[in-house]
Formats: structure tokens, sequence, C-alpha cells
């Protein structure tokens, strides 16, 4: 008799590491954000946040942008088209995990 096996699906780790995911959450939710704003929502440092924000951009999931505004600069990171693609295949996986527990507890409850 065969013993079928079910893989967990692959989840990408680039994403799903917590200071990356908390950074992609907020930048679908906003058009651009500066560092202040992703350094209050999501609670990280600034030489963590930058460190992330470097390596999602190295991705191409992110692009930072450097402006002027009353002679000050700032730096505004904005989610490229493939951060928004790749973070909602993200979340389709994520919801088809769900889906797959649930569907496994209901096999497995016994009936009362």
């Amino acid at each position: 008799m065969a013993v079928q096996t079910t893989l967990f699906p692959k989840v990408d780790k680039l994403i799903h590491e917590p200071s990356r995911l908390a950074i992609l959450t907020v930048l679908a939710s906003c058009h651009s954000a500066d560092l202040m704003l992703l350094l209050q929502s999501t609670g990280l440092k600034k030489p963590t946040l930058m460190a992330q924000l470097e390596r999602l951009s190295e991705a191409g999931l992110i692009r930072l942008k450097k402006v002027v505004e009353n002679d000050k600069p700032r730096t505004l990171a904005v989610l490229s088209k493939k951060g928004e693609r790749t973070l909602m295949q993200y979340w389709s996986l994520l919801d088809k995990i769900r889906r797959q527990k649930f569907q496994a507890e209901k096999i497995t409850q016994k009936p009362e």
C-alpha cells in the first residue's frame, strides 16, 4: 500500500521574513512611504530597516527614490509591480495553506 504524503507548499523566504513582510505590507497599503513612516509602522530600528530595504530593492520588489523636499533629502520606498505580484502570490499561498489545514481538520474529525 502506497503512503501518500502531502508536501508543505514552499513559502518565499525573502518575503516570509517578518521584517521584510512588515515593510511590504505597509507599502502595499500606500503609494509610497518614507523612512520615518516605515520606522514607525514596522517598529524596526533604522539599521535593520535600511538593510531590509536594500535586500528588497536588490530583489526588485521595491524601488527606492531619493527626493528633496524643503531642502531636505528624503528616501521613499515604493512597491514595484514585481513586488505587488510577488506579495499577492505570497498571500494567496498562505490562504491555500490555511484552506488545506481546515480541510484536513474536517477529514480527521471523528463524528460525535
